[in-house]
């Protein structure tokens, strides 16, 4: 049925918006690309036989006798290992100078993979980054959120993560990239030799925002495509998941419905539900790890897109400055992997989970010196040490500078331990002190 809609030109609009158009024509499903008067648009809603198109490139100019024909189909991407190395736009088309993809060409924004052929996330994803691996360890299969001050250089730590994850493939998804981060992204990953292992999928600040929706659809296509088909580990990399909710808005705003909180579609959650759930384990080895950046407006945490970013991710990263050291860190308190105890102990090593607990635990407590230093409190010989050993904590463990191994991280948590406090202060268990407390 719908294939005959391709065959019929319409040339009569009933409704024109800033990103929509709407008509009566039979026989269209949603989610159905369609061109209209030359542009490239979607089905975003059916009633009856009227259908409402969201026009990727705006309306601007469209006249209401413009010719619109419906392809029959949703948007499609084209799978296969020439992906690999490569950098798309947000039609999948390329944008770095080389031939289009031969390959299966597969719908995008499809259903996530059947929860029975998932399997618990158990494999570890090492970053290098410490406040990351030895606080919040990532699990394959795992998704979760930077949340990031617009100030802060998540593109360079998402770009880190990357080149440092042990995976098989690497999936950027960018929307609304300056055109300077889209050149970082490309001058990062060629310069570290690992562009073979990495698809890129682009829409910059000069292009529309509307077209920014169809970026995570496709980076998930090409994800699938590498786990289920090529049974690979593969990271995908959103940024920023606020431009993408930002373009949704518009889209709903100018379709007249009406916004919830903060502004945002009533299907927000839903709309970020269906991104985030396409992580998953297999169980036949393949995965898909999703780490997204989520840019806070002011700082605001209780904004309706990092509040139901929360509810759907598996904890998130919380990028801040540190203001006794100058570095951006990975803030041990707001910072959360909820799966990070399947793989700590297990397949890190013994003494992880009460290092780590331990670390942070003396870290809270240079805080609270810290408090009391500004209230004008006298501070006993113990907060005196905290607030030392807090300082050298954020340079050699939290900041996201470092780059080392989990072993290396743990002892240089021992060395900061024995540094600056006795054996009986840290907490951790007498069997593990006597084995690992080797500084004096």
């Amino acid at each position: 049925m719908a294939n005959k809609a391709l065959h019929k030109i319409y040339t009569r609009l009933e409704a024109i918006t800033k990103a929509t158009v709407s008509l009566r024509a039979s026989g269209v499903s949603n989610d159905e690309l369609a061109t209209v008067e030359g542009r490239l648009a979607q089905v975003v809603k059916t009633k009856g036989d009227l259908v409402t198109l969201q026009v990727f490139a705006g309306t601007e100019g469209i006249p209401t006798d413009a010719e619109v024909s419906f392809h029959g189909e949703p948007p499609t991407l084209k799978v296969s290992d020439q992906l690999s190395g490569r950098f798309f736009n947000a039609y999948g088309h390329p944008i770095d100078g080389g031939p289009e993809v031969e390959g299966e060409e597969r719908e995008v924004g499809g259903p996530s993979v059947n929860p029975y052929k998932r399997r618990q996330p158990s494999e570890l994803i090492p970053t290098g980054i410490a406040g990351i691996d030895l606080n919040n360890t990532l699990v394959s299969g795992q998704k979760i959120p930077f949340f990031a001050d617009p100030d802060q250089p998540y593109n360079q730590v998402m770009a880190d993560v990357a080149l440092r994850a042990d995976v098989d493939k690497i999936i950027l998804g960018g929307m609304g990239l300056s055109n300077d981060d889209y050149l970082f992204f490309r001058g990062a990953f060629e310069s570290a030799g690992a562009l073979e292992k990495i698809v890129s999928f682009v829409n910059t600040t000069e292009e529309p925002p509307v077209e920014r929706l169809l970026i995570p659809d496709m980076a998930l296509a090409a994800a699938e495509y590498f786990a289920v088909d090529r049974n690979e580990k593969v990271l995908v990399l959103l940024t920023d998941m606020t431009l993408y909710a930002d373009a949704l808005s518009i889209v709903s705003n100018r379709m007249d419905q009406i916004p919830s909180k903060d502004s945002m579609p009533g299907s927000l959650y839903s709309d970020l539900a269906k991104i985030y759930e396409k992580a998953v384990q297999l169980p036949t080895g393949g995965s898909i790890t999703i780490i997204a950046v989520t840019t806070l407006n002011d700082g605001d945490i209780t904004h309706a897109i990092p509040d139901n970013t929360g509810y759907i991710t598996e904890g998130q990263l919380f990028l801040r400055a540190d203001s006794d050291t100058g570095k951006v860190i990975v803030d041990p308190f707001r910072s959360l992997s909820r799966l990070k105890q399947l793989v700590q102990g297990k397949k890190t090593r013994e003494d992880h989970s009460q290092v780590m607990n331990a670390g942070v635990r003396l870290y809270a407590d240079a805080q609270n010196a810290k408090t009391k230093l500004e209230n004008g409190f006298d501070l006993s010989d113990y907060d005196l040490r905290c607030l030392d050993y807090a300082k050298e904590y954020a340079v050699r463990l939290l900041s996201i500078d470092v780059n080392i191994k989990i072993e290396e991280m743990l002892d240089t948590a021992w060395e900061l331990f024995g540094k600056y406090f006795k054996p009986e202060e840290t907490g951790i268990k007498q069997a593990l002190i006597d084995k690992y407390w080797k500084w004096q």
